[in-house]
């Protein structure tokens, strides 16, 4: 897998106010990766970067191997970029809408692709209605097809899902996913929207006061702690209160509590622990029926960071 976006010690000030503070970022082809951090940390003067529209104080950047400060048209030509407030022509359709569009390109023969785009946004039915009788979610939908109309291989949403009801929040991430698991299309993702970076992202870069303080998976984020919250199933006699005596006994055990499966137990281990937890139960009596590792949900993950960062700052 190729990188398709890749800056190294990204920074840019504004006198001595740092906005993003040497930025490290590695963004795999195909895959969906989300920026996420609270309103001000930084995202959008970030992407502003990677397409050229505001110069690094210091640092370098590639996006598709090339440098967006030297080379800032041919970055745009492969890039497509939602900003968080999208406008459109509302005396306009949106199927003029993206006709405009795609002449601004210098593209022709474009009809055939607006009806795809149309299409795979899920605006067919109303690509005739005036733009400026569609719903926020619609006009979201309409700007990831306008973003598209050039047939860009790495597309940039800042905010997509901002002011959204549920039910189009819903298709904004369903048309994420499969842009990138169908289409191909490498998706940088912005936003301080945590359960939705969640459920659409491979990768999590936690960002805020400029500065990444956090970046991988979901699993791999939590599988950085000292100490990993597990659930261990086992038997022992009848009486609950000798597992829970037993578990509490041993060394790097901590935080012993009922699990919700009937006879399981919650207990947090030191890493690297977990072998030895497990023989010294079995060493025992115990009859170890499984071991599964809870991992945290990125909420409880951001949130320890934010909570550090802010604890750290003057």
């Amino acid at each position: 897998m190729s990188t398709t976006i890749r800056s190294k010690g990204l920074t840019k000030a504004y006198g001595e106010h740092t906005v993003v503070d040497r930025l490290d970022l590695e963004i795999e082809a195909g895959e969906v990766f989300g920026l996420l951090g609270p309103n001000g940390a930084g995202k959008t003067t970030t992407i502003l970067m990677l397409l050229g529209l505001v110069q690094p104080t210091n640092g370098t950047i590639k996006v598709l191997g090339l440098d967006p400060r030297r080379n800032p048209l041919e970055v745009k030509r492969h890039v497509g970029y939602l900003p968080d407030a999208v406008g459109f022509y509302d005396s306009m359709t949106g199927r003029q809408n993206l006709r405009f569009t795609a002449r601004l390109n210098g593209l022709d023969d474009f009809e055939g692709q607006i009806e795809s785009l149309l299409d795979l946004v899920g605006l067919a039915d109303a690509a005739d209605q005036a733009a400026g009788e569609y719903s926020r979610g619609m006009k979201q939908r309409l700007g990831v097809a306008d973003a598209l109309v050039k047939g860009p291989s790495v597309l940039i949403l800042d905010e997509p899902t901002t002011a959204i009801d549920p039910e189009g929040v819903i298709e904004m991430l369903a048309l994420i996913q499969r842009l990138a698991k169908e289409e191909g299309v490498t998706v940088l993702l912005a936003s301080h929207l945590l359960h939705q970076v969640q459920a659409v992202c491979d990768r999590v870069a936690i960002f805020v006061d400029g500065k990444v303080v956090a970046q991988g998976t979901p699993h791999d984020l939590a599988a950085v702690e000292e100490t990993a919250k597990v659930r261990v199933e086992f038997r022992l006699g009848g009486d609950p209160s000798k597992a829970r005596d037993l578990l509490n006994s041993m060394p790097n055990v901590s935080d012993v509590e009922a699990g919700r499966v009937p006879g399981s137990w919650v207990a947090g281990l030191e890493a690297g622990s977990l072998p030895t937890a497990v023989s010294g139960l079995v060493s025992r009596g115990a009859d170890v029926i499984g071991v599964h590792r809870l991992d945290e949900d990125l909420e409880t993950i951001y949130r320890r960071y934010f909570e550090v960062r802010e604890e750290v700052s003057p």
